[in-house]
């Protein structure tokens, strides 16, 4: 492993655009059509920079680090989750991106592991979120089950995702 983990703080938030962005951009086609990457791509400014600074502020979040620095010495976010803290026993996975570069290594893996880890230590019987074609497959693999399929609208293009749960009892 050539990267490292550490926790979140709300100076990353252009640091995480960037990482959504790119997921998007480099994932979906093929999952999506280029109208609904366009539309989920456009969502990166205005949408994750606020989600990801109110879920930082209610919760916590992991970011998968490059383990060397850059030459200017700052470390490249390559991934990045988020989990809102717990309502009751559930906790919600708000945010999960993976640059495309950095895809199948085992980022997103271990961000989870530490994103359950943290939020057993609170009480949390329960995860949920809502899951995309990208994510799913990642997310059954880890022990989520889905409990329903639902059907949207998002920035004038149609999508569909899933309602997942994964019991940490």
């Amino acid at each position: 492993m050539h990267w490292q983990l550490r926790p979140l703080d709300p100076g990353d938030r252009d640091a995480l655009i960037a990482v959504y962005r790119d997921a998007v951009l480099s994932q979906t086609p093929g999952l999506y059509n280029p109208e609904q990457v366009r539309a989920w791509a456009g969502h990166a400014d205005a949408g994750v920079g606020a989600s990801a600074l109110a879920g930082l502020e209610r919760g916590y979040g992991l970011a998968s680090l490059e383990a060397g620095e850059t030459t200017t010495g700052e470390t490249t976010i390559e991934a990045f989750g988020i989990l809102d803290p717990p309502a009751g026993d559930r906790c919600r996975l708000s945010l999960l991106y993976c640059r495309g570069r950095a895809s199948r290594q085992g980022r997103a893996s271990a961000i989870l592991a530490g994103l359950e880890l943290w939020a057993r230590q609170r009480g949390c019987l329960q995860l949920h979120t809502e899951a995309s074609q990208l994510s799913r497959p990642l997310l059954e693999r880890r022990g989520w089950r889905v409990e329903r399929e639902e059907r949207l609208v998002f920035a004038g293009e149609p999508f569909v995702r899933w309602r997942m749960i994964r019991d940490l009892s």
